[in-house]
């Protein structure tokens, strides 16, 4: 086991760079995702295809989870000592599973969405429409729901130096059973959407750049977006889950004192970096959705006399 003095800095990793960083992501991430909701919902859009149905789960998930930030930034101010009660922990670590998996899908979805409008046009047309979408989240809710109902069996208080912790992934004797359905969170609600957001991604970059119907600017910002979104990937879902998996199985098996404290602050940063994914995806809203721009006065007449392959490719 590691020393006092070990956990000691593991707590100040936590403390010292989680409060802050959260409660900054919660401001930025309230603002943003509920100016999303408010262009992206019913009231906002006068074209609610499948892209933008997808969109708005993915802003609803985000301000949920920005709801609950608050109370993690008490949590580590207080020096990770939880006095909200156990069926808050619980709750509190559900939604963040819920969000993280539940952005992971809705990406997948948007990507998949969109490659099929665009290397696929005259198959999908008047075949994917908003009713297919809205039937597609809720089955994605209640796929993310259900895989992340282990975490109120999990999610425990524990006693520790004084203080009550909120244990997000499972306490020391109950790490054997974590383990395996950590690794299936990894495998089925990882690394299997990045594979499938990837392959669209590079299915859409290969049309638009064969295109010649489109002009450079178009395909360049079609193939910033491609970038963008797998770059979200590369440094917060897959680092998250490869460094979850390596800290727990450091706790089942500790080292040293100094790997371990090197293994358990890259996690802290992995979930920093996770957590700022609301804050971000809002941005991502606004670069492919014609009507944010209605909504923001920048639409022009102009917009009108897009050729099509150039509106099939404005509606992610």
């Amino acid at each position: 086991m590691a020393s006092i003095t070990c956990n000691n800095s593991f707590a100040d990793v936590q403390t010292k760079f989680l409060a802050p960083m959260y409660g900054v992501e919660f401001v930025v991430s309230m603002i943003g995702n509920s100016l999303a909701i408010w262009l992206l919902g019913p009231g906002g859009s006068k074209n609610p295809h499948a892209g933008i149905i997808f969109s708005l789960n993915l802003a609803v998930s985000d301000l949920f989870y920005s709801l609950s930030l608050p109370l993690l930034v008490a949590y580590y101010i207080m020096n990770k000592n939880w006095v909200f009660g156990s069926a808050i922990c619980k709750v509190e670590r559900f939604i963040f599973n819920c969000n993280l998996y539940g952005s992971i899908f809705f990406i997948t979805c948007i990507s998949a969405n969109r490659c099929l409008g665009i290397v696929f046009p005259f198959y999908t047309r008047g075949r994917v429409k908003s009713k297919h979408a809205k039937l597609v989240s809720v089955g994605i809710w209640v796929l993310v729901a259900s895989i992340s109902a282990p975490v109120f069996f999990f999610s425990k208080l524990q006693g520790e130096h004084n203080n009550t912790e909120c244990i997000g992934t499972a306490v020391h004797t109950e790490l054997p059973s974590y383990f395996p359905y950590s690794l299936f969170l990894a495998g089925f609600g990882c690394a299997l959407p990045f594979l499938i957001t990837f392959l669209s991604y590079i299915g859409i970059a290969k049309a638009v750049w064969k295109s010649h119907g489109l002009e450079p600017r178009e395909k360049r910002k079609v193939v910033t977006l491609v970038c963008v979104v797998v770059l979200l990937y590369t440094i917060s879902f897959v680092p998250y889950h490869i460094l979850r998996n390596l800290n727990l199985r450091n706790r089942m098996a500790p080292s040293d004192c100094k790997w371990s404290l090197k293994i358990h602050s890259a996690f802290q940063v992995a979930k920093a970096l996770v957590s700022l994914n609301p804050c971000i995806h809002p941005l991502l809203y606004t670069a492919v959705i014609d009507n944010v721009r209605a909504k923001l006065g920048c639409y022009t007449e102009s917009q009108d006399m897009k050729t099509q392959e150039e509106t099939r490719l404005s509606t992610l």
